[in-house]
């Protein structure tokens, strides 16, 4: 396992081909993916030749990974994951922040723990300078984590979806927090 950082209750860990059975399960729950793609099952081949490349990707600029399997701390039971990568695979300065989490995790504050402890190590260890946060308008629990780990709302936009879902019509919204607006925040 290779730990990337704990926080009081969660481990946020490299992610690896032992957690296929997990991400399977977790991209299989109509609810946890309803914001993504409607509900829709994912297949096991999607989740070896898609899921797992993309979550196990290194980052140059960094030299490790922008996406965590997150474990309950005390039972080592697998949560979910984290996104916390640079936009540009050249540059830290940017990074994205997101979060996929089994329903048994939603509404016991994981999400917002996490988000906190990974937007605090980039700021203070990884060179970021801007963490933003994209969501459907209408995913209410994922804008209010956003809220409480420290972004705040910049804009509604429409982008292209392959497949309008229910709520896509209403657009997506950004959030973002600056190292400026963190350090103030800290003082």
């Amino acid at each position: 396992m290779s730990l990337f950082l704990e926080t009081e209750r969660l481990v946020l860990r490299s992610v690896n081909n032992a957690d296929a059975d997990d991400l399977f399960a977790l991209d299989n729950d109509p609810d946890v993916v309803r914001f993504i793609n409607g509900g829709r099952p994912t297949t096991v081949d999607t989740i070896m030749e898609r899921t797992l490349p993309r979550l196990m990707r290194d980052y140059p600029c960094w030299g490790h990974r922008g996406y965590w399997a997150a474990e309950e701390r005390a039972t080592g039971t697998f949560l979910g994951w984290f996104e916390f990568r640079p936009l540009d695979d050249r540059s830290a300065a940017v990074v994205e922040l997101g979060y996929r989490l089994n329903k048994s995790a939603w509404g016991r504050g994981y999400a917002t723990e996490g988000s906190r402890a990974l937007i605090d190590r980039g700021f203070g260890e990884l060179g970021v300078e801007t963490v933003t946060a994209n969501t459907m308008t209408v995913n209410a629990r994922s804008r209010r984590v956003m809220e409480k780990a420290g972004l705040v709302f910049l804009r509604t936009f429409t982008g292209e979806w392959p497949d309008a879902i229910p709520g896509s019509e209403q657009g997506e919204v950004e959030y973002r927090l600056t190292k400026a607006d963190w350090e103030q925040r800290r003082a």
